[in-house]
């Protein structure tokens, strides 16, 4: 439910600035189409994002279309346990809003004593597009490499796909996400862990039977 959460918030904030932003300023019915798509955002570098998003959606659109898998499927993939961390609940649910759908599936692990904590999430995103994968996929168009007195963040390949890695040595929480054949969001989040817990934990997953499921749900024209 937290990914649906992000996706719902982050594409209404979109809007509410597209919107301020044309309201703020008067429309020139003279004023080229070129000129105008330079100024969408006011920010280069985010007008090439927007750009780049909208080939995606209109390529999306053109191509062949896809039900996502059901969620009992992803919710097959998901470990007993981490190492010494037991899975404690899995749950799975499919989600439509806003015109789009996603499927997802959801497991909490911790310790013995309760002190450590991991949540792993596989989510099939084929059913979103626009602003909704704008809001969940953003990274994978980006180049991230930060550092902090106390952690990192930075875009990287796991297992063959893009990542996005972050990790708080403070804190000893961290997450990493890889989009999986261009349509399964994995998420490991994980609280006083170290990286190698986090990454241990995303190993568990069985990538392999993700990627065999690519082509799953094809609707015929």
């Amino acid at each position: 439910m937290r990914l649906l959460s992000i996706i719902l918030i982050s594409s209404a904030l979109i809007l509410t600035g597209c919107v301020q932003k044309h309201d703020d300023k008067p429309v020139d019915e003279s004023t080229d189409q070129t000129d105008e798509k330079k100024e969408k955002t006011g920010f280069k570098a985010l007008d090439n994002f927007v750009d780049n998003m909208e080939e995606i959606q209109k390529n999306m659109e053109e191509g062949q279309k896809y039900e996502v898998v059901d969620f009992r499927e992803l919710k097959a993939l998901l470990p007993e346990s981490i190492g010494d961390l037991k899975r404690q609940n899995a749950q799975g649910e499919k989600n439509s809003a806003m015109g789009f759908t996603i499927s997802r599936a959801e497991a909490d692990y911790t310790s013995e004593d309760g002190s450590q904590h991991i949540d792993i999430e596989l989510t099939d995103m084929t059913g979103a597009s626009g602003l909704a994968g704008l809001a969940a996929w953003g990274w994978t168009m980006t180049e991230i490499d930060k550092e902090t007195e106390t952690g990192y963040e930075k875009t990287t390949k796991y297992q063959g796909h893009k990542a996005f890695e972050k990790y708080d040595n403070e804190y000893q929480s961290g997450s990493i996400e890889a989009l999986v054949s261009g349509r399964f969001l994995v998420s490991v989040n994980g609280n006083n862990v170290s990286m190698e817990v986090i990454k241990n934990a995303f190993n568990e997953i069985d990538i392999g039977k993700l990627e065999s499921m690519k082509d799953a749900g094809l609707i015929s024209e």
